[in-house]
């Protein structure tokens, strides 16, 4: 995927987070469709093999009467049988050499980094995107990690070139202008579509704010 087809937007439907807000992950879907997404990641992290596969597919059925596209969070199996459109790993999940042979066509393969050397490991490795985080401080997902700064965008740009590079961490509408300022190709949200109540005017929001 190129620098320039990359969302500048990249809502993270998780399923825990959607439950406490008490949304479906169908409902937030459908509403950050509505807002304007054209690509949302999948997160199940505590759904049996078989709840995150109907989430899937249903989620990847809405999404193609948007003419949007679905990632999934980990599970190259659940992208497998519901025809996502890729894949999103973190560091401890598998391999992205791995994740390659078992994806046929051309699949979206993301790839999460912390430091400056897990992004230049990312460069090696072919990937479409790699997401640098967490910017700002968060309690939506621990990652383990020091908030990074705007600082890491800049560096993050600096050695990727046109690779793209997805912002994610403690970031909102208020801020998200500055993260592309820095040198991101697109903002990644989980808690943050909820504010204000209402997923779709969020999403709606975000676009505006960063010229979509």
């Amino acid at each position: 995927m190129s620098y320039e087809a990359f969302p500048v937007f990249y809502p993270i439907v998780d399923a825990e987070t959607a439950k406490e807000f008490s949304w479906t992950v169908s409902d937030l879907s459908a509403a950050l469709f509505d807002g304007g997404a054209t690509m949302v990641q999948l997160r199940c992290q505590y759904h049996s093999m078989s709840q995150f596969l109907t989430c899937a597919d249903e989620l990847v059925s809405r999404a193609a009467r948007y003419g949007a596209r679905v990632i999934i969070n980990n599970r190259v199996d659940i992208a497998m049988m519901s025809g996502a459109d890729g894949v999103h790993v973190g560091q401890g999940d598998l391999l992205v050499p791995t994740v390659k042979e078992f994806l046929s066509g051309h699949p979206v393969i993301g790839l999460s980094t912390h430091t400056a050397e897990q992004l230049a490991e990312s460069l090696l490795l072919d990937v479409d995107y790699a997401a640098v985080g967490p910017i700002y401080e968060t309690r939506t997902k621990d990652t383990g990690y020091a908030a990074v700064g705007l600082g890491a965008i800049a560096s993050a740009r600096a050695a990727a070139g046109q690779l793209p590079i997805v912002a994610i961490g403690g970031i909102t509408v208020e801020n998200a202008a500055d993260v592309l300022a820095a040198g991101a190709s697109s903002v990644s949200v989980i808690g943050d579509v909820f504010s204000g109540g209402d997923p779709t005017q969020r999403t709606r929001a975000y676009l505006e704010r960063l010229s979509v």
